[in-house]
Parts: structure tokens; sequence; C-alpha cells
């Protein structure tokens, strides 16, 4: 969890957001895309972190600043953390099948939880099974590293 106050801005866009004042992949490694959740003065965001100009921040979109009132120029509480299940959290088995295959754990880190959730839910239930459990998480490593975020069927 991090937790800091800043004041929001908008870029040349005309987009409104949220200045991250640290290194995302310092704080939570490094990865393609950081999805995050949390509060600004208490109200509930989520989103991927964006590289903008001055450098990371969060797009807070025109309706939902709408309904909490802010806009550019308010200064405001936050506190973020990375979003769904992160690799130091997954089953052993897993886990090494990723550290074993960079381009799949990569693919895996910049997913959303949706999807990370999906690939977790297909493997998890084989625990009955762990040999149809060992093809499985083979099969979501093979579609990791060729940068599929859903398998079909």
């Amino acid at each position: 969890m991090v937790r800091f106050d800043t004041t929001l801005a908008e870029d040349q866009r005309g987009r409104v957001y949220l200045p991250i004042d640290f290194e995302p992949d310092e704080v939570w490694g490094s990865k393609p895309r950081h999805h995050v959740h949390g509060t600004v003065n208490d109200m509930g965001i989520r989103g991927p972190i964006a590289r903008f100009e001055t450098g990371h921040g969060l797009v807070l979109g025109a309706a939902w600043r709408r309904g909490c009132g802010l806009a550019a120029g308010d200064r405001v509480s936050v506190v973020l953390n990375p979003e769904g299940p992160q690799r130091q959290d997954l089953a052993e088995d897993l886990a090494a099948a990723l550290a074993a295959s960079p381009a799949a754990a990569a693919f895996f880190d910049g997913l959303a939880q949706f999807y990370r959730n999906a690939y977790l839910r297909w493997i998890d239930s084989t625990k009955r099974d762990p040999n149809k459990r060992r093809d499985r998480i083979a099969q979501v490593v093979e579609l990791l590293e060729e940068g599929i975020k859903q398998r079909s069927g």
C-alpha cells in the first residue's frame, strides 16, 4: 500500500489525472502495466497507471470526477494498492512455471485482474487431479508467452 498527497493535474488532451509521485516498478516490481485500486479522498478508484509527460498518473474519468466533485488543481489524499492477485500470492507450482518463462510472467503481471483471475480459476478447478493441473499450468504459460489474455473455450 502506498499513501501520498498530490494535486490533480490536466494533460494536453484535457484529461484530468492523479500524478503518481513514485516509480511503480520500484515499489511493485517491473511490469508492462500496473493496475491499481484504492481511494482518492476516501472515494474508491481503480484503473491502470499511465505514462504522462511529467511522469506516471492515473486518469480520473469525467463521470467519476463529477460524482466526487474533483477537478484539476484540487489537492487530494491517495491510497493505492496493486489490483488482483500478484505473483508472490500464487501457488508454488504456478509461480515456478512463470519464473521459468520471463515472457509469460511479464505478460501475466501486465494483465488486468479479470484475466489473471480467469486463468487462476481454470487452473484451480483441477485440485483433485495433479496431472491435469500440471497440464493446465503448461497451457496457461504457453498462452501467456503468445500474449493471449484469455483462453478460448
